[in-house]
C-alpha cells in the first residue's frame, strides 16, 4: 500500500510540475498584456511609458512627452469585502484622475465584483477632479457608490485616493511641473 501510494504520489506530483512548466510562460505574457493594457487605458495618449518604478510601497509608471510629464500610472492595492482589490489609477500632473482601471479583485459576483462593469460608477472616475473629496457619498465626498455595496465603493475610493496622495507626495509631482 505505501508503494503504491508513493507511486501515485510521484505521478501527480510529476503531471502538476509538466502543467506548471509548459503554462508559466503564457500565464506571465498574460500578465503582463493586462498591466500593459491597464496603463494604456489610464493614462492620455501620445506618451513615451517609462519602465515600473517602485516607491514607498507603490509601482508607478511615468508617461513623458517632449513638454514634460503627461501623466502617472500608479498601482494601487486596498482590502474590499471579499478581499484585496488592485487598480491601476491613471493621475494627471495637476491631480485629476485621468481614469482608473480593476487589474484583480475578489469581491462578490453580483455586487462588489461590478466595480469593474457598473458604467455609472465606473465612468464617474474619468477626469475626477482633483479639488473634489475622494469619498463615497455616504461618508460626505463625492463618489457615487456602487448600489449594495458601499465597502467595495469605499474600498476603490480609497485605492484611488492612496495613489493621487502618492503623486502628490513624489519629487515633481503635483505642483512641480
Amino acid at each position: 500500500m505505501v508503494l503504491c501510494l508513493t507511486a501515485v504520489c510521484l505521478f501527480c506530483g510529476a503531471i502538476l510540475g509538466i502543467v506548471n512548466a509548459v503554462t508559466e510562460k503564457p500565464i506571465a505574457e498574460a500578465a503582463h498584456n493586462a498591466l500593459v493594457a491597464s496603463i494604456a487605458q489610464v493614462l492620455p495618449e501620445g506618451g513615451e511609458i517609462s519602465d515600473a518604478n517602485i516607491s514607498d510601497g507603490f509601482e508607478y509608471y511615468t508617461s513623458t512627452s517632449e513638454d514634460g510629464v503627461i501623466g502617472y500610472a500608479v498601482k494601487s492595492s486596498t482590502i474590499g469585502f471579499g478581499g484585496t482589490l488592485t487598480l491601476m489609477v491613471g493621475i494627471l500632473p495637476d491631480g485629476t484622475v485621468y481614469n482608473t482601471s480593476v487589474l484583480a479583485h475578489s469581491e462578490t459576483p453580483g455586487l462588489g465584483a461590478k466595480c469593474t462593469s457598473d458604467e455609472k460608477f465606473t465612468s464617474q472616475w474619468e477626469g475626477f477632479a482633483s479639488d473634489k473629496v475622494l469619498k463615497v457619498k455616504k461618508d460626505g465626498g463625492d463618489v457615487d457608490a456602487i448600489t449594495a455595496s458601499t465597502i467595495t465603493s469605499r474600498a476603490y475610493t480609497l485605492a484611488v485616493a492612496n495613489a493621487v496622495e502618492f503623486v502628490k507626495s513624489m519629487n515633481g509631482g503635483l505642483g512641480n511641473e
